[in-house]
């Protein structure tokens, strides 16, 4: 497979901004196939061995949607490429102080950026959603929003790794 900063360097940003994710995947399976599946096992193991205390980092380094890094063009790839298939580029004034208003209260009742794998997703879609989560209880919502990490990882790693077969 390589050496493990060839490994942290291709797959650090997987989980945004947080490549100690790929760093501990790495340390407990090196010898792992590199395919969408055994990568995204051994990062999804990574994540969830984490403290609480990490997986929070993780989710603080996620962007508002719609928000200031995505109108100051300070996201990364793959945040702009995902934000702009559902459409969060193209607002109007009127859904764009909506999604802020939403990540204003979002990020002041949790802690953290409201997170949502937008694939397949329309803005419609993602705020209906925003709207549901932002009245679940501190514990859920740090669940759910891990779970939607997992799930933006896999989608980057498919991306990433198409085939079953790149090993």
């Amino acid at each position: 497979m390589g050496d493990r900063s060839d490994f942290v360097a291709r797959f650090g940003g997987v989980f945004e901004h947080s490549p100690f994710v790929a760093e501990r995947a790495f340390d407990a399976a090196p010898e792992m196939q590199l395919t969408a599946d055994a990568v995204h096992s051994a990062m999804c193991d990574a994540f969830r061995a984490a403290t609480a205390e990490e997986r929070l980092g993780v989710l603080r380094a996620h962007p508002d949607l719609a928000g200031k890094l995505a109108i100051a063009g300070g996201l990364t790839d793959d945040s702009k490429a995902e934000q702009a298939s559902a459409g969060l580029d193209r607002l109007s004034p009127g859904e764009h102080a909506r999604f802020t208003a939403l990540n204003t209260a979002y990020v002041e009742k949790f802690g953290f950026p409201f997170i949502i794998a937008v694939k397949g997703l329309t803005k419609d879609d993602i705020l209906a959603a925003f709207e549901d989560r932002i009245g679940n209880g501190s514990d859920q919502e740090f669940a759910t929003a891990c779970a939607q990490v997992e799930k933006i990882a896999r989608l980057r790693l498919q991306f990433m790794l198409p085939g079953e077969d790149n090993v």
